[in-house]
């Protein structure tokens, strides 16, 4: 029990240490957590820890995070990514091993440990990737969405792979396989139910297992989750999210499939599911600590001893395999129709080896394919490449993505060739309503945006649009607001509104700015800026949720206007005694005038509120 607590609390202080200060630096999270498992990799190796059995059990996190991906993906989605999966998919994975085959061929190696060692290096690490495209929010991009198509595949691709390795055996190395020796068939599996079948019934076992996966998803799990819901106890209904993942997993294990792929179909199956949301946050917290023990484990596993003796050799062949695939990734990306920071985005996110290399090398090795020199240094590679993903991320974000930005920036504002009462600077989710409002009661807008991929797909609806940048004044005069009577500002960051008010309000007195908010702060803030018609971009969204949770506890909903009603006008006029003590210069937890107000106000209107709301309620009934 001892030794358990003392390897928990390694584990845990090491990620609480670094993956902070990785984050603060822009590192991501899986850079911290490998550098943490670098760093406790000496106390691990004093107390005798089988990291190798660890990382098995940490790979865990992988399935549940395909589970967790398969339950925001409907399947009506997933089919139509039909085409890249098989396209882009097959044709990376069928490259890079030709590729790295070709080379490993060139260094000298047999073509059965060349192709061996392609078929290895060809996969990449799900954990890793979707990982930090889930954190970067470029999961659903179009270059995110490609990547994770690919990722699919390749879990596909692990079934015929392990159907292959074994005919590549060494004659001469099977005399150093020691007799008797099992190798595993998948993710440290030596169970295999299809072990013994021919290869046509293996084949049905296994659609079977898929058949039954979907047919428990679709009929089973709605009403075992509403029976075990009855009992009203949240620990049983994350028990019932466990049994669920860990049973799928363990159905595909024993039919020789990958359980990250079975457990993926399973939460596709259920995307559309009512327990949908509450499986996805009970099952989140395990897997976000099992992945970061996965990545601890990977960075704890590193043999330092052999890295430092053969780093040159390392370091060369982990720069190949990546320089080798990025190529391979850029061309088949290309073909598949991705440009610009998207295609990038898709080659530097998979060029590194996967979490299943590590089984596969183990696997070779126990197949007489790999001898155990080369199994050690393939180690490394593997390694290397996935302490170096995070980096290309970092590079992707820094100079890609900005490149790609500075792009959009350096054309030229369109030309304004007509003049409106009323200008709108920003046509995103606010900007648009309101321009099709205004169009529908007979009021020309001119609108101005500065993202110049939005303004073409509108083009294509008929709807016009301006590119250029709303706070430049020069565009703004090409706009005529000087003759304008009416500017709404509809930008999405603080910064661009805060400029366009400031600049408005300062130099057009007789203009009407309508001002979009961030919060009840930036409310203050534009107001001290001199707007004084401002709307908060939720605050409507939310009073009609309030209301709405006013009938849904049986107020009548003309009661429950007239309370909604009630609390606004409070609202509106404690924010105004408020607004006229802001200052721009200080931060208002700081300005205590402005704090002696709001208590004033709170010890006065609330009592004055709730006798109010009581006196509707009262007349209501």
């Amino acid at each position: 029990m001892t030794d358990f607590l003392i390897l928990a609390f390694l584990i845990l202080v090491a990620g609480l240490v670094s993956v902070p200060l990785a984050t603060r630096f822009g590192l991501g999270s899986v850079l911290g957590y490998l550098l943490a498992g670098m760093a406790i990799a000496p106390l691990l190796g004093a107390l005798k820890v089988d990291v190798d059995a660890l990382q098995v059990f940490a790979e865990f996190g992988v399935v549940m995070m395909l589970f967790i991906v398969g339950l925001e993906l409907e399947p009506k989605k997933l089919w139509a990514m039909r085409g890249t999966l098989i396209g882009t998919g097959g044709g990376q994975v069928l490259l890079t091993v030709m590729a790295i085959t070709g080379i490993s061929l060139l260094n000298g190696n047999d073509w059965q440990t060349a192709l061996a060692i392609g078929m290895v290096l060809a996969l990449s690490s799900t954990a890793i990737i979707v990982q930090s495209l889930n954190e970067k929010g470029l999961l659903r991009s179009t270059g995110g969405e490609a990547a994770f198509s690919v990722l699919l595949f390749q879990d596909v691709a692990v079934i015929p792979i392990l159907a292959i390795l074994p005919l590549l055996a060494l004659p001469e190395l099977v005399s150093a396989v020691p007799a008797g020796e099992v190798a595993e068939a998948a993710h440290g599996s030596s169970l295999d139910l299809t072990a013994h079948l021919a290869a046509w019934q293996a084949a049905l076992v296994r659609v079977g297992a898929v058949a039954a996966v979907a047919f428990i998803g679709n009929y089973l799990t709605r009403p075992i989750f509403r029976y075990i819901a009855a009992a009203n106890l949240r620990e049983l209904f994350t028990a019932a999210g466990l049994v669920f993942v860990i049973g799928i997993a363990l159905l595909m294990s024993l039919v020789g499939l990958s359980p990250a792929l079975g457990t993926f179909i399973a939460g596709v199956v259920l995307a559309n599911s009512e327990y949908r949301h509450e499986l996805e946050s009970d099952i989140d917290p395990f897997k976000g600590l099992l992945l970061g023990l996965f990545f601890i484990t990977v960075g704890a596993g590193i043999d330092f001893v052999l890295a430092f003796d053969r780093w040159r050799e390392v370091v060369f062949w982990a720069a190949l395999t990546i320089a080798v695939k990025i190529a391979v990734l850029l061309l088949v990306g290309r073909l598949s129709g991705l440009r610009r920071e998207s295609l990038w985005l898709f080659a530097l996110a998979l060029p590194q080896a996967g979490e299943f290399a590590f089984v596969l090398i183990s696997f070779a090795l126990g197949n007489a394919i790999f001898s155990q020199d080369l199994a050690d240094l393939l180690l490394l590679i593997v390694a290397l490449t996935m302490l170096v993903t995070p980096l290309l991320f970092i590079l992707y974000d820094k100079v890609i993505a900005h490149a790609y930005c500075g792009d959009a920036d350096e054309r030229e504002p369109d030309t304004i060739e007509e003049e409106n009462p009323i200008i709108i600077a920003g046509r995103g989710r606010v900007g648009g309503i309101i321009d099709r409002m205004l169009n529908a009661a007979g009021h020309q807008a001119t609108v101005i945006d500065y993202d110049s991929e939005h303004i073409e797909q509108l083009k294509k609806f008929g709807v016009k649009s301006f590119f250029g940048d709303a706070t430049r004044p020069d565009l703004l005069a090409s706009a005529g607001i000087d003759r304008a009577k009416m500017l709404i500002v509809a930008l999405d960051e603080r910064e661009q509104i805060d400029k366009l008010v400031r600049y408005a309000c300062g130099n057009f007195p007789n203009l009407h700015v309508i001002a979009r908010a961030k919060d009840r702060d930036h409310v203050y803030h534009l107001w001290a800026m001199g707007c004084r018609d401002i709307v908060r971009e939720t605050y409507d969204s939310a009073l009609r949720m309030g209301r709405s949770a006013y009938e849904a506890l049986g107020i009548d909903h003309q009661t429950a206007i007239a309370l909604s009603d009630t609390w606004e006008e409070m609202d509106r006029t404690s924010m105004r005694e408020v607004a006229d003590l802001y200052r721009l210069d200080i931060p208002s937890w700081e300005n205590e005038p402005l704090l002696a107000k709001i208590r004033e106000l709170r010890a006065e209107w609330d009592p004055k509120l709730r006798q109010s709301m009581d006196d509707i309620i009262a007349r209501g009934s």
